[in-house]
């Protein structure tokens, strides 16, 4: 087994180039400090977290006496996690948090999601609904449950999915019921959430989204409550967990299936706006998830790299000695491409916190959100499959654990919305929302990257011929979903290739052969996308 090692440098990188220093300074957490921060963490991440991370995928987790049972280890690992203050770093000081940036605060996401993503999958949660209650709840429910989610004393869950409504959240039925006292009651089943039960807290706070108005109403009719597992005399609320999902990965992290029978809850927000506060916490979440497949991605490479660089296989033409396998030519290339496709996906994602920082340009973040949860997720998958063909045998065996990686990577590029319903977002309604202010936001976005750059911008600039070229044509059509692959697909090579243009002028001398193996990459894959769309759009 190669041990699991957080990629600082290649985040504080990706911080660097892509933060806003001067807005980060002012908030107090500067390059030192959050060097400092990120150190400590990383080392809390590697003595503490990932040491549970093979054991838990191994024992899986299971209900006793209608309690979720977390594997062995997870409860001290939950304990130390939160008396370091890692669980309140992201929620404000008023309410007991530590008010991090959200760069600061997405690449200690990052690096718990390496080091065990099924503990970030229960934990991770909380900094979305503490948002989310922070800017729609009551001054009580503020005041109630941001310092109780600070001290880690609850975790949350979010509660949408339904057998029988999926991606479609029309067709959900649970149903929200006010008594004639004036409470509301939830009734109903929900499926595949997350940290559904546990025992790591004592008490959960479920954030569910139910129907308050009529069928025909569809989304309109949708209020999103808090259902606490327990009332306020610390009685059970009448949610039952019924069933944990046997997976494919993620055998740690209980997805679980909740049976709501006359469950004592609060709307937050306005009854019938509950889709709009919801994706608050939705798009928090697509953002971690993007993080999750830079991790998968990141871990794949450094377990693929380790074991190449002492697996011997061949021998040199010129002296006849053995040399190890990542001298050979096509191992260098995938190794390349794995470090290609962590990286990418870490630069695109740190841009979008580096904008949430500023406060401003929420059409530019709402825009390259579904771009990140597409690209990130899929270089997860396929830097794992990867890693696999680098070790061979080993790599189908357990042993260095790259499997494990594929297996848990598997899930991002379905759950928080399929790429392929993001596509569709992208393609129908974000190049028409609010008059394509999104699509314009990113045109300017990439003209911006490229403005000033001293080398080769020429395929940067091709790539965003061609996407204003896309965008116009989706705009004037009546069926944007036949573009809706090749438009996420250009989309994402056009923002990569930006990124990766614009950095290649501020490399130092020695970061520029790994990076310089990358932008290489970048720029293949980048050609190799418009020439694949291009042949596609001309015969379809």
């Amino acid at each position: 087994m190669i041990p699991f090692k957080a990629p600082i440098d290649d985040i504080l990188f990706a911080l660097s180039v892509t933060g806003d220093e001067s807005r980060t300074a002012d908030q107090g957490f500067d390059a030192e400090i959050t060097r400092e921060i990120l150190d400590h963490f990383s080392r809390f991440a590697e003595d503490v977290i990932a040491p549970i991370d093979e054991p838990g995928d191994q024992e899986g987790c299971k209900i006793e006496n209608g309690r979720v049972r977390m594997p062995s280890g997870f409860h001290t690992a939950y304990q130390a996690y939160v008396e370091q203050g890692w669980q309140s770093i992201s929620l404000a000081e008023e309410f007991g948090g530590q008010g991090a940036p959200a760069t600061v605060c997405g690449a200690i996401s990052e690096i718990l999601a390496g080091a065990c993503h099924s503990f970030q999958m229960v934990t991770g949660l909380v900094p979305g609904a503490a948002r989310l209650i922070a800017q729609f709840g009551t001054d009580d429910q503020r005041q109630n449950w941001l310092p109780k989610l600070a001290s880690g004393s609850h975790l949350a869950t979010m509660c949408l999915t339904e057998p029988q409504a999926g991606s479609d959240l029309s067709d959900i039925r649970t149903v929200a019921s006010q008594q004639e006292d004036g409470r509301w009651v939830l009734t109903g089943e929900k499926i595949f959430i997350s940290g559904g039960d546990q025992d790591l807290t004592d008490e959960i706070l479920h954030l569910v989204l139910a129907r308050t108005g009529t069928r025909k109403d569809g989304v309109r009719g949708l209020t999103l409550f808090l259902c606490p597992s327990h009332s306020s005399e610390n009685e059970r609320n009448a949610v039952t967990v019924t069933r944990i999902e046997e997976k494919m990965g993620l055998h740690a992290s209980p997805t679980c299936q909740l049976a709501f029978d006359g469950a004592t809850a609060t709307p937050i927000g306005q009854v019938g706006k509950g889709l709009m506060c919801m994706f608050t916490m939705m798009n928090h979440a697509r953002l971690d998830v993007a993080l999750q497949g830079v991790a998968h991605a990141t871990r794949a490479h450094h377990i693929a790299q380790s074991y190449a660089a002492e697996r011997k296989q061949g021998r040199d033409r010129t002296t006849g000695q053995p040399i190890s396998i990542d001298q050979h030519h096509d191992v260098a290339r995938m190794l390349a491409l794995q470090d290609m496709l962590a990286m990418t996906g870490r630069l695109m994602v740190y841009k979008i916190f580096a904008l949430m920082e500023t406060g401003t340009n929420f059409d530019l973040i709402e825009f390259l959100t579904p771009i990140c949860k597409s690209f990130c997720t899929d270089a997860g998958v396929e830097a794992a499959q990867i890693g696999i063909q680098v070790l061979g045998g080993y790599g189908y065996l357990r042993e260095y654990r790259v499997e494990q990686t594929l297996r848990d990577a598997r899930i991002c590029q379905i759950y928080e919305g399929t790429n392929g319903i993001h596509a569709l977002t992208l393609a129908g309604r974000l190049t028409r929302h609010k008059d394509g202010a999104s699509a314009k936001a990113f045109e300017a976005l990439i003209s911006d990257l490229i403005a000033g750059t001293r080398g080769d911008a020429e395929l940067a600039k091709q790539l965003l011929a061609y996407w204003q070229q896309m965008t116009s044509e989706i705009i004037a059509s009546d069926t944007p979903e036949q573009y809706a692959q090749d438009y996420m697909q250009i989309s994402a090579a056009t923002y990569g290739v930006a990124l990766w243009t614009e950095l290649a002028d501020r490399l130092s001398a020695d970061q520029t052969s790994r990076y310089e193996k990358c932008l290489a990459q970048v720029m293949e894959w980048g050609a190799v996308t418009l020439a694949c769309s291009t042949a596609r759009m001309a015969h379809p």
